[in-house]
């Protein structure tokens, strides 16, 4: 298999991506990276590195996509950048996925006019881990689509539940709509509509509140990007937040230097399950081809789960799976 990787995309590059391909090359057989990017830059890097070389491939990609870079602006005046030649050369047959932790917006714009969009689906979009009491679950829609549509909730609430049993292993992915209320009727006449286009999933158990999410009460939470962006954040934000609170009032205690280790171990195992390195990054579903965004601070590690992702939705036929879901 053969997966293209973005070594011009982060806020650590070409350093992370380079060293998460080096690590994912070392743990997936059968796995050839194509590296994209400026070809002296990756190059130069790679040099200080033992590896494989007949697994890694460098593209030469010498026009960089920065974070501040509109989508529009970024594909007309940029069309020799990493992500732009990375997705088209996985839509002209050459690799079997892309991953990049660029420019999220730039990359969801190359792949939905350079793949287009899978049969059946009105609208791509992307789909974030929350952690729970029991383990990751999916928000759909994490800042793609900051408006949506009764007919899209639908859709992403099909895709979501292929990826949740297909890649997570969830056997029947219960469907929730995020409002401010459980109550049938609560919310607006949007999101009324979409409680009503939702009825056509089994296991769409209703409305859930902000307070649910963490339980869970669902394995899916469907909402508009603007929201489902909004939650996101506030969950990044936590673990720093909570660190920062216990350990004010660790040093208001008398405690030993045992004491202040025990418990930074435990406050460590806690709060791992925020961690997005587990993750690595998410697929954008809809979209024809494997596409793969991750966070912009992706540390190699980062990478190489980013890479995983990849593999697991080539492997698993994900996309054939949602064509079949929504005809």
């Amino acid at each position: 298999m053969i997966i293209a990787v973005d070594a011009a995309g982060g806020d650590h590059y070409p350093k992370n991506p380079i060293l998460g391909a080096l690590e994912a090359i070392k743990e997936f057989d059968n796995l050839t990276i194509l590296l994209v990017g400026p070809e002296k830059l990756v190059q130069s890097e790679l040099s200080q590195h033992y590896y494989e070389q007949s697994r890694i491939q460098i593209l030469d990609a010498p026009e960089v996509v920065d974070m501040t870079d509109s989508a529009s602006s970024a594909l007309k005046q940029k069309p020799n950048s990493s992500i732009a030649k990375g997705i088209a050369l996985h839509k002209q047959g050459h690799c079997h996925g892309f991953v990049s932790a660029g420019n999220t917006g730039v990359l969801l714009a190359a792949s939905m006019f350079i793949l287009g969009k899978l049969e059946g689906i009105s609208r791509p979009t992307i789909a974030t881990y929350y952690p729970s009491l029991e383990g990751f679950r999916l928000i759909i829609d994490a800042g793609a689509n900051l408006e949506i549509k009764p007919e899209m909730a639908l859709q992403f609430a099909l895709m979501g539940q292929v990826y949740a049993k297909e890649i997570m292993g969830i056997e029947q992915p219960r469907v929730g709509l995020l409002n401010v209320g459980e109550e049938e009727g609560k919310g607006t006449e949007l999101l009324n509509e979409i409680y009503v286009m939702l009825q056509q999933i089994p296991s769409f158990i209703g409305n859930v509140e902000g307070r649910d999410i963490l339980v869970p009460k669902a394995d899916i939470y469907i909402t508009d990007g603007f929201m489902g962006n909004v939650v996101l954040k506030l969950g990044e934000s936590l673990p720093g937040i909570l660190k920062t609170l216990v350990w004010q009032k660790i040093k208001q205690t008398s405690s030993t230097p045992e004491m202040l280790r025990f418990v930074q171990q435990i406050f460590s195992e806690a709060l791992a399950p925020f961690d997005y390195e587990r993750v690595g990054g998410l697929p954008f579903l809809g979209v024809n081809g494997t596409s793969v965004v991750g966070h912009g601070g992706s540390s190699p590690t980062a990478i190489k789960n980013m890479i995983k992702v990849a593999i697991d939705c080539v492997e698993h036929s994900i996309n054939d799976k949602i064509i079949a879901s929504i005809i």
